[in-house]
């Protein structure tokens, strides 16, 4: 009987643990709204208003980090993209809400005139 209770609890604690990671997101990446992407042919997203070039062995992941193909890609969500020397997305992340308050930037105050 002890067995199980010290087991059921083992199992919470593993489980209370996961809930409170966060996905590392690289630095130097940007904040976007992927949009009309099933318009947009293998390898191009449009994020924001830009056509965007997908680098060759770039790695898309979705919201529980998983890696996912061009085809799988939603037709709109926020995004944290990594552009790579040339200027492709080298990585890009689907994020979740609690992710967009994080790397969201914010809204630049009015100049007062």
């Amino acid at each position: 009987m002890r067995r199980a209770w010290v087991l059921a609890a083992a199992l919470a604690f593993a489980a209370a643990s996961q809930a409170q990671l966060q996905r590392f997101l690289p630095p130097g990446g940007q904040y976007g709204e992927l949009h009309d992407q099933r318009q947009q042919p293998l390898p191009l997203v449009q994020i924001d208003k830009k056509v965007l070039r997908l680098a060759p062995g770039g790695r898309i992941y979705d919201q529980h980090n998983r890696t996912i193909v061009h085809a799988s890609l939603p037709d709109a969500a926020p995004v944290w993209f990594v552009p790579d020397m040339n200027g492709d997305i080298a990585r890009l992340y689907i994020l979740v809400p609690g992710e967009i308050e994080r790397v969201k930037p914010a809204p630049k105050p009015e100049p007062k005139a």
